[in-house]
């Protein structure tokens, strides 16, 4: 990549100073920014003195500058070795940038350092003539187009070793050049020229309205649709199709002999064996008297007797229920049921007798 270094000191000149036009150029420049920012005009004023110097900035030129703005000759030092746009070399008539990075890299642009290299020799340095000099760069901004070159302030595009070849040889010569592409590529447009918004109306106008086309065609089908529908009524109701209610039923189903289809048919809704059949007392629903229901049962039939299946307590319902008998306790301690007593069941305690309320 490029040498951000000075250029060595036989090739520095001795001093520089701003022409007249150019002194009055930068101060135009400065009064631009307020005051105090007069440091942001530093870009503007370092390209003005490399094309003075032609093409080139001499330590002495940038000294110049950080004196017309006030600043540390190393800032601006800083600035001019930043930006590859600055050279710090001489150059040749001609200063071709190649531009190296990676959309250029992959179109070519090897093949053309390799070029210029054979036919210049090393970067960084002028050829005999004095006529040209090159150098490898950083990014130029034109990856729809490559490979490029930038020579001077023109770019180059769509180059090839022997499209760079012929484009060094006119301008040697002072033949006329074609800036930008160098295959009739109009803009960054597709190789082969454009393939999307190729329809023309997108572009002479006759788009403009065009919604209000598409609705009134859209009115035209509704429209249409309802004469149909109309039509569709009007037969209908000038010829009706036959009622077929037997229509889909299987050829071999008798149609149902219903009273209603009888009385249709100019016959008696009820046939006359119907009405025998009715009559007679055992084909008759009516006739048949069922068996009297059984009386029920009483629950206290139906409950099981004893001892398995419990007893009925004949406490009664004022009495509360007896407790337990606790655990451990003997059979033998409790006393001789008395024989009015009604006797319970065995686990079960006798209740004790209730408290009667003394009398005041």
């Amino acid at each position: 990549m490029a040498n951000r270094r000075l250029a060595p000191a036989a090739e520095q000149p001795e001093s520089f100073a701003f022409t007249p036009e150019n002194a009055a150029w930068v101060k135009g420049q400065i009064a631009k920014y307020p005051e105090g920012r007069q440091a942001s005009a530093v870009i503007p004023l370092l390209w003005r003195a490399q094309e003075q110097n032609g093409g080139w900035l001499p330590q002495k030129a940038i000294e110049a500058v950080a004196a017309e703005l006030g600043m540390p000759a190393i800032r601006v030092l800083e600035v001019a070795t930043f930006y590859t746009m600055f050279a710090l070399e001489p150059v040749g008539r001609y200063w071709i940038q190649v531009c190296g990075t990676v959309p250029c890299d992959s179109c070519g642009a090897r093949e053309l350092k390799d070029m210029l290299h054979e036919r210049l020799g090393p970067s960084g340095h002028v050829d005999p003539t004095g006529t040209f000099s090159w150098l490898e760069v950083e990014c130029l901004g034109a990856c729809c187009n490559a490979p490029m070159v930038q020579i001077n302030q023109d770019y180059y595009e769509d180059l090839t070793p022997e499209l760079l070849g012929k484009l060094m040889d006119d301008l040697a010569a002072g033949r006329p050049v074609k800036v930008g592409s160098q295959i009739d590529r109009n803009a960054s447009e597709p190789l082969g020229g454009p393939n999307t918004l190729t329809d023309p109306t997108l572009y002479d106008g006759s788009r403009v309205g065009a919604w209000r086309k598409r609705f009134e065609e859209a009115r035209k089908d509704e429209a249409a649709g309802q004469d149909e529908a109309t039509s569709s009524e009007q037969q209908a109701a000038t010829n009706p199709k036959p009622a077929r209610p037997d229509a889909g039923r299987p050829v071999e189903t008798a149609a149902s002999d219903a009273p209603a289809q009888r009385a249709a048919a100019g016959e008696a809704p009820v046939k006359s064996g119907d009405k025998a059949e009715a009559s007679e007392t055992e084909h008759s629903t009516a006739g048949k008297s069922e068996a009297p229901a059984s009386q029920p049962t009483a629950i206290k039939d139906l409950e099981p007797a004893g001892a398995e299946a419990g007893a009925q307590s004949s406490l009664p319902r004022d009495v509360p229920p007896p407790q337990p008998i606790a655990s451990g306790e003997e059979e033998a301690s409790e006393p001789a049921p008395d024989a009015e007593s009604p006797k319970l069941p065995k686990g079960r305690a006798r209740p004790k007798p209730a408290n009667k309320p003394e009398r005041t």
